[in-house]
């Protein structure tokens, strides 16, 4: 089976390149599930109902989310009941929305999806490592095959939650850092391990923000508002393929496409 997992979706030009590149790459790959990271998707900080439909009928399946899940006040009520989102499982018990999912692929095949943050240089939740853990004694009751967002600043904590859940799950890719790591590779056991998937959002930018407002305040150092970069699109992405029956992957591959 084919999985494909699209870096953070950043803005109007980061959902453009999902309408964009998906269709295509559905027919080329036969994709059997598509999950991408949506907390940037509306206005580059956080998700609307609005934007998260958008990209579900774009061809997505699956949102995961991270640190600014909650920047948009309305999201709260819109993930508590859309099971196609996830946020965060290590948020504190009672959080809004789940952690983790089984979803079907459109040949019926079960596939667990965890999301999870990282506490080095961001908010401080509870441990991502046991809180994967506990998901994975719930989704393996189902299904072997388990793939896994962690959202994270730092390079260690995604390499170590790689190895961690080495040959226990199907994939660990990191989302956050907006910037493609080129360091693929199947981890013993049969796990696809990519530190970071890349941003889908504008090319010309930093990181997703406009430049000119991001070098003003790395020469000035005073505050500056963010705005989202306009301009040409870029599309970042991960190919996975998967044993549908040992939930071992064989494969992974980067997507770079750009406008």
């Amino acid at each position: 089976m084919r999985l494909l997992m699209i870096g953070d979706v950043v803005g109007r030009a980061g959902r453009r390149a999902v309408k964009v590149n998906l269709e295509d790459l559905k027919r080329e790959f036969n994709l059997d599930l598509v999950i991408a990271n949506g907390e940037n998707a509306a206005g580059g900080a956080g998700i609307t109902r609005e934007t998260a439909q958008e990209l579900f009928a774009s061809g997505v399946d699956v949102l995961t989310m991270g640190n600014h899940v909650w920047n948009v006040k309305d999201a709260i009520n819109y993930i508590e009941h859309e099971k196609r989102i996830i946020r965060p499982a290590n948020y504190p018990p009672g959080t809004p929305g789940a952690g983790s999912n089984i979803f079907e692929t459109r040949r019926k095949v079960k596939v667990g999806v965890i999301n999870l943050a990282g506490r080095v240089f961001l908010q401080s939740l509870d441990c991502p490592f046991r809180k994967a853990d506990e998901a994975l004694a719930r989704i393996k009751k189902t299904t072997d095959i388990v793939v896994v967002d962690f959202h994270a600043e730092a390079t260690s904590e995604k390499v170590a939650m790689g190895w961690y859940l080495a040959g226990r799950v199907s994939a660990v890719v990191g989302t956050h850092t907006h910037i493609q790591t080129a360091d693929e590779r199947i981890l013993p056991g049969g796990t696809a391990y990519l530190t970071d998937l890349g941003m889908t959002g504008p090319r010309d930018s930093v990181i997703g923000v406009k430049k000119e407002t991001v070098i003003d305040k790395f020469i000035s150092q005073m505050p500056q508002r963010f705005e989202v970069a306009n301009g040409p699109y870029q599309f970042n992405a991960a190919l996975l393929e998967i044993d549908e029956y040992n939930g071992e992957a064989s494969s992974i591959k980067r997507i770079q496409n750009y406008e």
